[in-house]
C-alpha cells in the first residue's frame, strides 16, 4: 500500500468508528482514577476512544507507529507512516454534553518529528452532526459523516477548498494564569472581535474554519510552555489551519517548525486568521 492510500484508510477507519464512539460516550462519563502522561485526570470514555482507535489504525497496511495523548510510549506496528492521535480532545465536557473531538495527525517521519513531516491531519467533531475537517495535498474539505443501514458510513462533503477569510472571533484559554503581556494583548483583541470559547481545542478551532478569527493557548504563569501538546494537538491544528491560508505560531513562528525533544511536548500555541497571528507575534 503506498502513502496516499494509508492516509485514505487511516481517514476512512477514523470516519467509521467515529458513530461508535459519538453513541458510546453515554456511558463512560466518569473518571477512572488515573491520570495521563500529561497529568490529566481520565475518563472512561478516554480510555474506550483510544483503545477503538488504536486497534483500528494500527491494523491498516502502511501504518508504522502509533502514538497517543493517553499512552506514555510509541507503538511500532509495522512499517510505514506514523498516526498520532488525541482520541476524545475535550473529554472534560462530556458531563456537560458540550463540544468534544478527536484530531489525527499523520507524519512520515519516525515519532516523535517535527510538524513539517505531516502529510496529512485531520480532527472529528462529535456535535448535532458528526463532522470531520481533512487536510491533505495543500487542501481543508470538511465532511459530514453518516451511518447508514448495516453500519455502513457516508462521508458527505460540504466543505470544499476552505480558507480562513474573516477575523471575526477569538477564543483563548488559560485566563487564570495569563502573563500581564497576553492579557493586555486580549483587553486589545476584545474590543473588535466577539468571544467564542468552548473548552475544548476542535470545537474553537472549528468556529475558526468556519467565521475567522483567532485561537490561542498562551503561556501561563504558571506553564511556560501552556497546555496542549505539540504532537498530539498543535502540530494536527496547525497543518490544518496553514493548509486554509491561515498562520500558527508558537509565539514566534510556524509551530510546524518547532523542534520536537519529547513525546508528549507542550508549547504555547496560536492559530487562525494570519492577520491576527502575527498582530500577536508583534505585540508579545
Amino acid at each position: 500500500m503506498d502513502k496516499e492510500e494509508t492516509v485514505d484508510e487511516v481517514v476512512r477507519s477514523v470516519a467509521e468508528t467515529a458513530p461508535h464512539i459519538s453513541s458510546g460516550l453515554m456511558h463512560r462519563r466518569e473518571y477512572v482514577g488515573e491520570q495521563n502522561p500529561s497529568d490529566e485526570e481520565v475518563r472512561e470514555a478516554d480510555v474506550w476512544a483510544n483503545e477503538l482507535l488504536k486497534e483500528q489504525i494500527t491494523s491498516i497496511e502502511g501504518v508504522g507507529q502509533f502514538a497517543s495523548e493517553e499512552e506514555k510510549i510509541i507503538t511500532d506496528c509495522g512499517e510505514g507512516l506514523a498516526v498520532a492521535i488525541d482520541p476524545l480532545d475535550g473529554s472534560s465536557n462530556i458531563p456537560t454534553n458540550n463540544l468534544i473531538g478527536t484530531i489525527v495527525g499523520i507524519y512520515d517521519g519516525e515519532l516523535p518529528c517535527k510538524g513539517e513531516n505531516l502529510v496529512a491531519a485531520f480532527y472529528v467533531v462529535y456535535g448535532p452532526l458528526t463532522t470531520m475537517m481533512v487536510a491533505l495535498n495543500g487542501d481543508v474539505n470538511e465532511y459530514v459523516i453518516e451511518e447508514r443501514p448495516g453500519d455502513d458510513i457516508e462521508m458527505y462533503l460540504v466543505g470544499e477548498d476552505l480558507e480562513i477569510e474573516d477575523d471575526r472571533i477569538y477564543g483563548f484559554g488559560g485566563n487564570k494564569n495569563w502573563t500581564e503581556e497576553f492579557r493586555e494583548f486580549e483587553s486589545e483583541i476584545a474590543e473588535d472581535y466577539k468571544l467564542r470559547y468552548s473548552g475544548a481545542l476542535v470545537g474553537d478551532v472549528n468556529q475558526v474554519m468556519h467565521h475567522g478569527g483567532m485561537f490561542a493557548y498562551p503561556e501561563r504563569t504558571d506553564a511556560s510552555n501552556g497546555k496542549l501538546r505539540l504532537l498530539f494537538e498543535c502540530n494536527p491544528v496547525s497543518y490544518i489551519v496553514e493548509s486554509a491560508s491561515g498562520a500558527s505560531s508558537d509565539g514566534a513562528g510556524s509551530i510546524l517548525k518547532v523542534e520536537v525533544e519529547e513525546l508528549h511536548q507542550r508549547v504555547p500555541f496560536f492559530a487562525g486568521h494570519t492577520d491576527m497571528i502575527r498582530k500577536m507575534e508583534n505585540s508579545l
